[in-house]
């Protein structure tokens, strides 16, 4: 059986696994809140689209209200005096039915709308833990070709994805208002 000769090792290596150690942590913590973000921004968006689906029902029931309303009236003018009370009742509930489902249908399409401003700030959120994610990813593999080749100057290219990997996880975390528009528009 063979051995592996572990030496003193150099201060880079170290540094190397001390760094990937914390960023491994950090990634960890940031992956926990990007997920629930994601789910918040499921549930949003599943919402917007029941509360549209709802305006659409409402919009059915205030059409049909409204139709049902012009046949009565139009039946109701060829009718005689004695009969026009009842056509009158049932005009009065169904102009009631028509005003009703359209300050509903107002309202719903308020809650749509809120659902889509909630899905948009969750995702501005969820864009600084993607973007983190990407830094923090390409920053872990410069730490291991530095660990291969143990090129200081490789292990210093690998703190600028670094910094950009944790400034923009502790700006998600914090809920900072920093995000990468410009990269954002580029990758989508």
């Amino acid at each position: 059986m063979e051995s592996i000769e572990i030496t003193g090792g150099s201060g880079l290596d170290r540094k190397v696994a001390l760094t990937v150690a914390l960023l491994a942590s950090f990634m960890g913590v940031c992956k926990i809140k990007d997920d629930n973000i994601v789910q918040a921004m499921q549930q949003a968006q599943a919402d917007k689209i029941d509360h549209w689906a709802f305006y659409q029902a409402r919009n059915l029931r205030q059409e049909q209200a409204h139709t049902t309303l012009l046949q009565l009236r139009l039946a109701a003018a060829a009718r005689p005096a004695g009969e026009q009370a009842g056509y009158a009742a049932a005009i009065g509930e169904l102009e009631k039915l028509e005003a009703g489902q359209a300050k509903k249908k107002d309202e719903v399409v308020a809650q749509a709308r809120q659902d889509q401003a909630t899905y948009d700030a969750l995702n501005y959120r969820d864009d600084q833990f993607d973007l983190s994610d990407a830094a923090l990813a390409l920053a872990l593999s410069l730490l291991a070709v530095t660990a291969l080749t143990r090129q200081r100057w490789l292990y210093m290219a690998a703190l600028v994805p670094t910094v950009v990997g944790v400034f923009y996880g502790v700006a998600g975390l914090c809920g900072l208002p920093f995000h990468p528009s410009w990269l954002t528009g580029l990758l989508s």
